[in-house]
């Protein structure tokens, strides 16, 4: 069994595993960019998946600190960190509705809960309280993430007025899963 990888963040000192954390790195003209892929060149810089962490790294310059030299840090950067998060998570629904692992609509994803089929359930964020409450008696035990707004999963999904969906119990789901939670974790902490 290959031993877990880790890094060191540069705010608080913390090791931890990589998945658990934020890789950049410096361009050659020395301005510090967003590298989740791992596929650009040069020595990371981690900071744990926290939007907290990542404001503290901007506003206290520890980019240069950890860089051993002047770096240039773009002003939106945490705002950018954040759309790159939802962005993917967005891209891994669509692969997950291409994948047939994904159903929409409050009946379908009803159904699926019904029949212990879905492994965890999105709500939209803008959901009207009647179909919320629903949603959460039928949920009991699934977890219901509620990371996007209609307008967003419509876009992803070309469809209209998407608000509930539910992911068939699959490794693609568990891929969905872990795409939500790192955006999650990184907006509520």
């Amino acid at each position: 069994m290959k031993a877990e990888e880790t890094r060191k963040c540069i705010v608080s000192g913390d090791v931890l595993p990589k998945e658990e954390m934020l890789r950049f790195t410096v361009t050659p003209d020395n301005t510090v960019v967003p590298d989740f892929k791992k596929k650009l060149p040069g020595k990371g810089i981690w900071v744990k998946n926290s939007k907290t962490a990542l404001q503290t790294a901007v506003a206290k310059n520890l980019f240069s600190k950890a860089a051993k030299k002047s770096v240039k840090v773009d002003a939106g950067l945490v705002e950018m960190v954040e759309k790159l998060l939802k962005k993917h998570g967005l891209e891994t629904i669509s692969l997950a509705r291409k994948a047939g692992v994904l159903l929409t609509g409050f009946e379908k994803v009803s159904d699926a809960v019904k029949k212990n089929k879905a492994a965890f359930i999105l709500e939209a964020k803008d959901a009207g309280a009647d179909g919320h409450n629903r949603i959460m008696l039928l949920a009991k035990n699934l977890e219901v993430f509620h990371t996007y707004e209609i307008e967003e999963l419509d876009k992803a999904l070309d469809k209209v007025n998407t608000v509930h969906a539910a992911f068939l119990q699959s490794e693609m789901a568990k891929a969905v899963h872990n795409e939500f939670s790192r955006l999650e974790d990184f907006l509520n902490s």
